[in-house]
């Protein structure tokens, strides 16, 4: 009987995310993938940690990003860890590309949602392979899918739109990172969990780069940021 009403103290999975991270932004430019975080971790609605790192290396050939529960995107870097050293050990000259990698990931999501025990993150994929140049996400419970462009979280409403707008297949370096800050600066305005510390990352067929972290210049004397309240129907 005790372990038929056992309580929700011995339960061992993620009931409710505690530290996360927010959006992450993914594009495609003319030599390869450019991918951008802040280096905010949420705990609740306090910004408690302001170094984690949210942008990591799989294999040769991948990135990966991941908004949502740190702890579960440092469990799945675990998952990664052993799918590189696996594929590594057979010795064959080849290795996992970003798309397999990506395929992976959506079957893991997937498999642990079905579980009742989803690993709280939304991730971004992307990478070079061959020449061929690879961006796809997917979310905690499963659902995939590729694109020239991709964000996560607030990213998803508010870096999408500039996006679609802005983003060209012959982006060069500089203006693929100019595009990623325009995005990061309106995120850093209106989500009230993003910092201004970020991080950028560029892999290509040469490999892969992470900048170091540095912030953004900002303007706050915005009118509407003066009194944002004024007029608003049952404001203090």
């Amino acid at each position: 009987m005790d372990t038929l009403l056992s309580s929700e103290g011995d339960s061992q999975r993620t009931q409710y995310p505690y530290v996360t991270g927010t959006s992450i932004i993914g594009i495609k430019y003319k030599d390869g993938i450019l991918m951008a975080a802040d280096m905010g971790g949420s705990y609740g609605s306090t910004i408690r940690y302001k170094s984690v790192e949210r942008l990591k290396q799989v294999g040769k050939h991948s990135l990966i990003g991941a908004s949502g529960e740190i702890s579960d995107f440092q469990e799945i870097l675990k998952y990664l860890d052993e799918l590189i050293l696996h594929d590594n050990m057979w010795d064959d000259g080849n290795s996992l590309g970003p798309k397999e990698v990506h395929n992976y990931l959506t079957r893991v999501m997937y498999n642990r949602r079905n579980k009742f025990d989803p690993l709280w993150n939304s991730l971004v994929i992307g990478g070079v392979k061959n020449g061929q140049k690879y961006l796809g996400s997917v979310s905690m419970i499963g659902v995939h899918y590729e694109d020239d462009h991709l964000a996560t979280g607030f990213g998803n409403h508010l870096a999408r739109p500039i996006l679609r707008e802005e983003w060209r297949e012959d982006l060069s370096f500089e203006e693929g990172v100019k595009l990623l800050e325009k995005c990061m600066r309106n995120l850093l305005y209106r989500d009230r969990s993003a910092v201004n510390k970020l991080q950028i990352a560029k892999i290509t067929e040469e490999g892969l780069t992470v900048s170091q972290p540095y912030s953004l210049k900002t303007f706050w004397n915005f009118a509407a940021f003066q009194n944002p309240t004024v007029g608003a129907t049952g404001s203090w």
